[in-house]
């Protein structure tokens, strides 16, 4: 769909308007953060959680600006009412510097082929260790290199390995391990908190299943039952093989998992 709007400053602007000149220092350089926020029905999933993650990335990397929770918040709602579609993405971009800007930008989503939540995706390993974890910044050329290297070899995403060989993330998805009735992620301190992490660890449990964080050497992957990976498009997508790995057959508990947070975000908006 072609949209006619975007958001700049709280401001509504013809999506024509949506540029930033190549002189802008911060974005040259990747100083901003950045958020992707699924619309579906009209409604946005987790709105609060996104922007107090977009907050939190800006503080992380120091970025300072006048722009708070309520007036992102209105921004986001004035769009939407000049929106006409009822299912895409709003990337919500913050570039730092003496003058920051904040653009909200209505965008097509991006979902998987349906045979992938049947068959299980392959992703390769890349060694990278992000410098700030927490922050969901424009820094982005280590994850840029790694998915292009993820799709010359025909997958769908790359995990980050660090320095120390454990899994982290994909560049753009959380990463989690099964064996019997156990999730396993790596430490929070270490990764992206996704928001669709958030949710399907908070479903997992609701289901009986435990979550345990821990480190996840690449080398032990064959340990564990089943993987998958999460993230605001795809929701739960489960993990064929990585590298020269390939898991058995699809436990079951991942199945219902997939099923019971699907009802979760059939009922769930906010």
């Amino acid at each position: 769909m072609d949209f006619k709007y975007f958001s700049k400053n709280g401001k509504l602007l013809s999506i024509e308007e949506a540029v930033v000149p190549l002189s802008n220092i911060e974005y040259q350089y990747g100083f901003g953060v950045y958020e992707s926020i699924r619309v579906a029905n009209g409604a946005p999933y987790f709105l609060a959680d996104h922007i107090e993650r977009l907050m939190e990335s800006a503080r992380t990397i120091g970025l300072t600006h006048s722009f708070d929770e309520t007036f992102v918040e209105k921004a986001i709602a004035d769009l939407m009412q000049k929106t006409e579609a009822e299912s895409y993405n709003l990337k919500i971009l913050l570039l730092g510097g003496a003058a920051p800007i904040l653009s909200i930008i209505p965008l097509n989503p991006h979902f998987p082929d349906k045979k992938l939540y049947r068959d299980g995706i392959h992703l390769i390993s890349f060694k990278y260790e992000r410098a700030f974890p927490h922050a969901k910044s424009l820094n982005m050329l280590q994850s840029y290199l790694a998915y292009a290297e993820a799709k010359k070899a025909g997958a769908y995403d790359a995990l980050l390995i660090d320095n120390k060989g454990n899994i982290t993330e994909g560049t753009r998805t959380n990463f989690f391990a099964m064996k019997g009735k156990t999730l396993f992620s790596a430490p929070e301190a270490e990764v992206l908190l996704g928001v669709t992490r958030k949710y399907v660890t908070q479903t997992a449990k609701a289901v009986g299943l435990d979550v345990v964080e821990q480190h996840m050497p690449l080398a032990s992957i064959a340990e564990y039952e089943a993987a998958f990976i999460t993230s605001t498009s795809s929701k739960i997508v489960p993990v064929q093989s990585i590298d020269s790995h390939a898991f058995g057959a699809r436990p079951k508990a991942l199945d219902d998992l997939m099923a019971a947070f699907d009802a979760f975000l059939a009922t769930f908006r906010s």
